[in-house]
C-alpha cells in the first residue's frame, strides 16, 4: 500500500492541479498532464496557440501539431499517455482504487478478490454477503449500519467521521484552543488543558460559516487578481501599440530630414546643371563666332593672293586698301573673357558637426503621478488667448480627449462664455464654441462628446468634438447645476446650490431621478465619479473633501487641519489606481490623497510654476493637465534615480 500511494503521490499525479491524473496526455518532452489541465493552460498561451503547438507548463518545451486547422481542443484530446503512465495508472489509478474498493475487505487479507456487496459505516469496511453474516453475528458489530455497497449517495451521507489516532471512536468534539476536530478518548489524553472545547454540532455551523466567509474572500481575491491580470494584458498591448507608434514617427521625422536633404541635394545639382550650361551655350557661341571669322579670312586671303600675282596694279592697290580697312574691324579678339567653370565649395567639418547636433527627438519613459518617486516635470503649455476674446482668459476646466489619432484639449473660458479646444494636428488654430452664459466644469460623455454646466442659465449643453466643437443639444434644468460628471452612459451627476441633499442624479433629459446628501458640502463646486462609482466632491467655502456612493453612504470626509489646511479646494480626478488629485487654488497647489482620503504628498506647487489653478485631469499616456489662468500647463512624470 506504502509503494502504491508513493507511486501515486510521485509519478501519477498532475502538477498543475495537484491530484492524480484524470485522461493523461503525455507531451514530446515526456512530460504528462490531466488534458483538460492542458487544455486550460494552453489556452493562456496565445503565442504557442499562434505557433500551432502546445506549451509545456513544466519545460516551455512545445509540441508541433499535426491538425493545424483544427480548435485547441482537438489537438489536446489526440494526445496520448505513454505506455508507462498508462500501465501505472491501470494498475495504481483511480480505476484500480475503485475495483479495489468493490472488494471484500476481509477476503482481500487471505489473498481472494470476493466482490463486496454491503459497506459498514462504523467499520468502513466492505463485505460480502458470507463476511456480512459474520460481521452481524458479532455482537460487537451487529447494531453497525450497514448498507448496499452500489448505493453512493448512502455511503456517502453515513460515512462517520472516525477519529485517525482511535478509529473506532467517532468526532464529536472541537478544541477551539488547537483547532482540531477530536474524539472523546482525545479529549480526556490529550486536550485535558485545554480550556475551549465544544461539540462538533455547535461548531459546524460556525465552521460552515466561516468557510463560506472565507470562500467569498477568496472569490473576491480571485476576482481583483483576474482583472488585474486583465488590465496588465491590456497595457502590455497598449505599450506594445505605443511603442510601435514612436518607432513609426520617429522613422517618418527621419523621412522628412533625408527629404530636405534631398532637397538641398536637388538644389546644388540643379544648379551645377544650369551654370554648366550657360557655359556651354558661351563656349558653343564663341566657336561659331570664330568658325564664320576663320571663313571671311579665308575669303580675304584668296583675294589677296589673287592681286599679288596679278600684273595689274590697280587691283593690287585696291585690295591693299580694302585689307587695311579689314584688319581694323578685329582688333578686339584677343581681349575676349576665357570661358568660366564651375566650382563646388563645402564645409565637411561644418556638415559633419551638423549631422551630430541633429536631433529627431527625445524618447523618455514617462511615469505615472501615482508613482510615488516621480517628479513633475513641465512638458509643454498650451496658450488659449485668441484675437476673439473679448475679456481675459479665466479657465475653470480642462479635459483630453483622443478623436482618432488626434489628441484634443477642451477648456471652459469661464469669462468669454465659450467652449475652446486645442489639437495636435493644427496647433496653430483655437477652436471655440460660443454659450449662453458661464461654462463650470465639464464631464467627459465619450472620446467625442463631452457635456458642460452652464448654471446660470439653468443648462447642460452637450457638444461634439470633430476635433473642432460642435453644439449638440440644450438640456433645460430645474435648478442651477455647477458641478457635473458622468455617472454612466445615460446618467449625470449634479451639485447644486445650499440644499441638503447637494447631488441630483440625472437623466439626459434633464430629470431628477434621486438626490445624495454630500454630508458639510452644501454647494459642491466640483464633482468627480471614480472607477467604482463613488463621488467626490468639493466646495470653495468648505475646507473639506467628501466622498459618498452612489446611494449617498458616507465613505469619508476628509479636513486638513494646521499648515496641510487648504484654502480654496476646487477641481478633482483620479488616476488608474484609485489616488485622488485635488487643487487647491489659492495655496497654487495639487494635493495627492490614497482612495481612502489619506493624505500622500503635495504633487505640485507655486515653486513648479502653478499659479491659480483650478480645473485637473489626467489623460491615457500619464499626463497631467493643470489650467493656469489662461494657459493649460501639462507635466509629465519621471522618477527620480537616487
Amino acid at each position: 500500500m506504502a509503494t502504491a500511494k508513493k507511486l501515486t503521490d510521485n509519478h501519477l499525479t498532475c502538477v498543475i492541479c495537484t491530484e492524480v491524473f484524470t485522461d493523461p496526455a503525455t507531451l514530446q518532452c515526456h512530460h504528462t498532464f490531466c488534458k483538460s489541465c492542458l487544455l486550460k493552460y494552453t489556452k493562456t498561451q496565445p503565442e504557442a496557440v499562434q505557433a500551432k503547438s502546445i506549451p509545456c507548463p513544466s519545460c516551455r518545451q512545445l509540441t508541433k501539431v499535426t491538425t493545424l486547422d483544427s480548435p485547441v481542443e482537438e489537438w489536446v484530446s489526440q494526445l496520448k499517455p505513454s505506455h508507462v503512465i498508462q500501465g501505472l495508472m491501470d494498475d495504481f489509478g483511480p480505476g484500480a482504487e475503485a475495483a479495489d474498493a468493490n472488494v471484500c475487505s476481509v477476503c482481500k487479507t487471505q489473498g481472494k478478490t470476493t466482490p463486496a456487496t454491503s459497506w459498514c459505516s462504523v467499520c468502513d469496511e466492505v463485505f460480502c454477503d458470507g463476511c456480512l453474516k459474520m460481521h452481524n453475528i458479532m455482537p460487537m458489530s451487529r447494531d453497525h449500519d450497514v448498507v448496499d455497497v452500489l448505493n453512493a449517495t448512502k455511503r456517502k451521507a453515513r460515512h462517520r467521521f472516525m477519529c485517525k489516532t482511535h478509529k473506532d471512536k467517532q468526532i464529536e468534539l472541537f478544541c477551539k484552543d488547537c483547532k482540531m476536530a477530536i474524539c472523546h478518548t482525545c479529549c480526556s489524553i490529550k486536550h485535558r488543558k485545554c480550556d475551549d472545547v465544544d461539540t462538533l454540532d455547535n461548531m459546524t455551523p460556525l465552521v460552515r460559516e466561516h468557510l463560506s466567509n472565507q470562500n467569498q474572500e477568496l472569490k473576491i481575491k480571485m476576482t481583483t487578481s483576474e482583472n488585474i491580470t486583465i488590465l496588465r494584458k491590456f497595457q502590455i498591448k497598449e505599450f506594445q501599440t505605443n511603442a510601435q507608434n514612436i518607432k513609426d514617427e520617429i522613422r517618418n521625422i527621419r523621412q522628412r530630414v533625408v527629404e530636405v536633404i534631398l532637397s538641398k541635394e536637388k538644389q546644388l545639382l540643379d544648379k551645377v546643371d544650369r551654370s554648366s550650361d550657360e557655359q556651354l551655350h558661351e563656349l558653343q557661341a564663341e566657336i561659331k563666332s570664330q568658325e564664320i571669322e576663320l571663313q571671311m579670312y579665308q575669303q580675304q586671303y584668296e583675294f589677296t593672293a589673287n592681286a599679288v600675282t596679278s600684273n595689274c596694279e590697280r587691283d593690287m592697290y585696291a585690295v591693299y586698301e580694302s585689307v587695311g580697312e579689314a584688319s581694323t574691324d578685329n582688333g578686339d579678339t584677343g581681349n575676349r573673357l576665357a570661358a568660366g567653370r564651375v566650382v563646388f565649395t563645402h564645409d565637411m567639418d561644418k556638415l559633419s558637426k551638423a549631422v551630430e547636433e541633429l536631433q529627431l527627438g527625445e524618447v523618455a519613459v514617462v511615469r505615472g503621478v501615482s508613482d510615488r518617486q516621480s517628479t513633475p516635470v513641465l512638458h509643454h503649455t498650451i496658450d488659449f488667448v485668441s484675437d476673439g476674446g473679448k475679456r481675459d482668459i479665466h479657465l475653470n476646466d480642462v479635459t483630453v480627449l483622443t478623436v482618432g489619432d488626434i489628441t484634443v484639449t477642451i477648456v471652459a473660458d469661464y469669462h468669454n462664455k465659450s467652449l475652446k479646444t486645442y489639437h495636435t494636428s493644427d496647433p496653430n488654430t483655437l477652436g471655440n464654441l460660443l454659450l449662453s452664459n458661464w461654462p463650470w466644469q465639464i464631464a467627459k460623455l465619450s472620446e467625442s462628446q463631452i457635456a458642460v454646466s452652464v448654471p446660470s442659465s439653468k443648462e447642460i449643453v452637450t457638444v461634439n468634438v470633430t476635433p473642432d466643437p460642435v453644439l449638440l443639444s440644450t438640456i433645460k434644468t430645474s435648478k442651477m447645476y455647477f458641478a457635473l460628471s458622468t455617472l454612466s452612459p445615460s446618467q449625470l451627476a449634479a451639485g447644486t446650490c445650499r440644499q441638503p441633499h447637494s447631488v441630483d442624479i440625472l437623466d439626459m433629459t434633464g430629470r431628477i431621478l434621486k438626490s445624495i446628501n454630500t454630508g458639510v458640502i452644501r454647494s459642491p463646486d466640483y464633482i468627480h465619479v471614480t472607477s467604482n462609482n463613488n463621488l467626490i466632491v468639493s466646495e470653495r467655502r468648505v475646507n473639506s473633501l467628501v466622498c459618498v456612493t452612489s446611494e449617498g453612504e458616507a465613505v469619508f470626509t476628509y479636513t486638513p487641519t494646521a499648515d496641510r489646511a487648504w484654502t480654496w479646494p476646487w477641481g478633482i480626478t483620479t488616476t488608474s489606481t484609485g489616488d485622488i488629485l485635488l487643487v487647491d487654488r489659492d495655496s497654487h497647489k495639487v494635493i495627492k490623497l490614497t482612495e481612502s482620503g489619506q493624505f500622500v504628498r503635495d504633487v505640485l506647487t507655486h515653486q513648479d510654476g502653478l499659479k491659480d489653478p483650478r480645473g485637473i485631469c489626467l489623460d491615457g499616456n500619464g499626463f497631467l493637465y493643470v489650467t493656469c489662468g489662461r494657459c493649460v500647463s501639462v507635466f509629465k512624470f519621471k522618477k527620480t534615480v537616487k
